[in-house]
């Protein structure tokens, strides 16, 4: 790939401002073409200082968003039930409130493993 050049790399290389996806397609050509960053960098006409940044930068893990930082967990306090009501499905709903508008809803007499795989979905980072 050294003699031909790619027309990707060439469009953003081109541009004044590069955004992530615009980088990551230079660097992961860059990667690919087995150059030196120096002498890719001089057939493309980037700066070697811009292409090397972008490379370091996109190897670093991204900074969680501003909704993901924020999430931040509550004391809980249990109170003890009678075994009919639990049993019967009886009580009162216990409601999970997440933020923006969501929350949980666990109605009496759930299944435990149910409400684990909710709550996994909501770590991963699911929005609501």
């Amino acid at each position: 790939m050294a003699g031909a050049k790619d027309m990707a790399v060439l469009r953003v290389s081109k541009l004044r401002y590069w955004r992530a996806t615009d980088a990551r397609v230079v660097v992961e050509a860059w990667r690919r073409s087995g150059e030196a960053l120096r002498e890719f960098a001089r057939r493309y006409g980037i700066h070697p200082r811009r292409l090397g940044r972008w490379a370091t930068e996109l190897k670093a893990p991204p900074e969680p968003a501003e909704s993901e930082a924020s999430v931040r967990f509550h004391p809980v306090r249990l109170v003890q039930q009678d075994d009919g009501a639990r049993e019967s499905g009886e009580g009162e709903p216990i409601e999970i409130v997440l933020g923006e508008g969501c929350s949980v809803r666990v109605p009496p007499g759930f299944a435990a493993q149910d409400l684990e795989r909710v709550l996994a979905v909501l770590v991963e980072g699911a929005r609501c």
